[in-house]
């Protein structure tokens, strides 16, 4: 039998913001690599700052106490920079608004390829599969800002995207859109699942994530419990 791949990492791992108590205390786990996992718990449980930790805001951005290791695909995060990790996992933001920073959606597409100076023709054959795949064709010249909260959180990921990585974390992917727009995110998620995409995402409302391989249940800033979701959920 073929060893699993392992595409996270997390050993002990501790912190605290530099005012305060421990945020997350002493937490460990592995997530496979190509599954889809299910970060779930009350609001100040930790999802949070552990979404940061994953995608090097902490430390590198955010500052604090923190111990134990952290390994995304293979990559040490603290000997690591923001943009190099960029390209290992990428991070769509709860609020797509926060992360929406060009006038089109094809410039916004575009815009990480650029900065890692990727070459011209490149970003265009990304940006046009990217465009393809979440059924924003039509709206490659429209402002994103002015596109619906559903539109804006496809941008969102498709920025992402266009960086290839092969870990994709997703905080609250559901909040603030409609029946169509929760249904067209699914249908993202499903697809980048069988493209062999290892995918995370942070949900409140753990009923919009039951197709997951997996859930990971935090409180007060451990693991409370892990598995599948019909088991976690019993202690819920």
């Amino acid at each position: 039998m073929a060893a699993k791949m392992i595409a996270i990492k997390v050993e002990n791992l501790q912190f605290a913001y530099e005012t305060g108590r421990p945020v997350l205390d002493g937490i460990s786990f592995e997530i496979e690599q190509g599954s889809f996992t299910g970060l779930i718990g009350e609001s100040g449980c930790g999802k949070s700052t552990l979404c940061h930790i994953l995608c090097g805001i902490i430390p590198h951005a955010i500052g604090g106490e923190l111990s134990g290791q952290a390994k995304v695909g293979g990559v040490d995060l603290r000997q690591t920079n923001l943009k190099d990790l960029s390209q290992v996992i990428g991070f769509v933001m709860q609020d797509p608004d926060r992360q929406i920073v060009s006038s089109t959606v094809e410039d916004e597409l575009a815009f990480g390829p650029e900065n890692l100076c990727i070459a011209p023709e490149e970003i265009r054959k990304r940006v046009q599969d990217t465009l393809e795949l979440l059924g924003l064709g039509n709206m490659r010249l429209s402002d994103p800002n002015k596109l619906s909260g559903g539109q804006k959180q496809l941008v969102a990921i498709g920025s992402i995207l266009t960086l290839q990585p092969e870990i994709i974390l997703l905080d609250e992917p559901y909040s603030h859109l409609d029946q169509v727009g929760r249904e067209h995110v699914s249908r993202i998620i499903k697809v980048l699942r069988e493209q062999g995409k290892t995918i995370i995402a942070v949900e409140h409302d753990h009923s919009l994530i039951e197709d997951a391989d997996r859930w990971i249940l935090l409180e007060q800033g451990k693991i409370k419990k892990e598995g599948i979701p019909r088991e976690v959920g019993e202690y819920i």
